[in-house]
């Protein structure tokens, strides 16, 4: 194979990736997934679920969801991940203190108090 635009490079890679299913549209409205495609992509777990996304080209994209058990939701909330960026950022920068154990926390601990 000889060279080729950018483009039409991706464009064929991008070919060779996507795997084509046919399916049937049961009476009510129903639509089975093949079972390999459930398995790869996590949908044959409990309340698995996926969104569908309708274009206005009338193309029909369905892309899997992962839920989050609602006693975790805390995590995901902006707020959070906003405090979760900021502690990545402080590790890449070096700003982290170890320990050895409880007993070097807690000398940590005391040893922030008396500057304080």
């Amino acid at each position: 194979m000889g060279p080729c635009r950018v483009d039409a490079c991706r464009n064929t890679a991008m070919l060779h990736s996507v795997k084509t299913y046919l399916l049937t549209i049961q009476s009510r409205g129903t639509v089975a997934l093949p079972a390999d495609l459930r398995r790869r992509l996590h949908l044959d777990q409990a309340n698995a679920q996926i969104r569908l996304i309708e274009s206005e080209d009338g193309r029909i994209e369905l892309v899997p969801v992962v839920a989050v058990p609602a006693d975790q939701t805390w995590f995901w909330a902006e707020r959070w991940q906003a405090m979760e960026r900021e502690a990545d950022a402080d590790v890449a920068a070096g700003r982290t203190t170890v320990v050895d154990g409880l007993d070097g926390l807690t000398a940590l601990f005391a040893a922030d108090d008396a500057t304080r």
